[in-house]
């Protein structure tokens, strides 16, 4: 995961599918712009999911990638964080209730959304 621009959220790597390319395409170039990845992507998306940003419904399309290179320097390393963790520790991570369902769903993953109850 990285780190939003902002730095107060955990992310995975996303933007906007430019003309000309395909979602795929797009994921591999934020993949690198965003997290200095450099690898393959399953054919299909193993799912997608909504978030809203600035009042607006995105719809993300979610690759499964193999990494093939981490790049030590890459074009937004100054703007955010790279950490690797468990698909346990990105659901915790991820705001969007929608991503945690689907990794949940990828990952064969049962538990729900860890809940902090407190008592007065």
């Amino acid at each position: 995961m990285v780190t939003s621009r902002s730095g107060r959220r955990w992310v995975f790597p996303k933007g906007q599918i430019d003309p000309g390319h395909t979602p795929g395409e797009a994921a591999l170039i934020e993949a690198w712009e965003e997290a200095g990845l450099v690898g393959t992507l399953d054919p299909e998306p193993v799912g997608s999911y909504l978030y809203e940003k600035l009042g607006c419904a995105h719809h993300v399309l979610l690759f499964r990638m193999k990494v093939s290179e981490v790049r030590d320097i890459w074009p937004e390393r100054g703007l955010r964080e790279r950490v690797w963790i468990t698909v346990d520790d990105a659901i915790n991570r991820a705001d969007e209730p929608s991503l945690r369902e689907l990794l949940r769903r990828v990952f064969n993953i049962k538990h729900p959304d860890h809940i902090t109850l407190a008592t007065a």
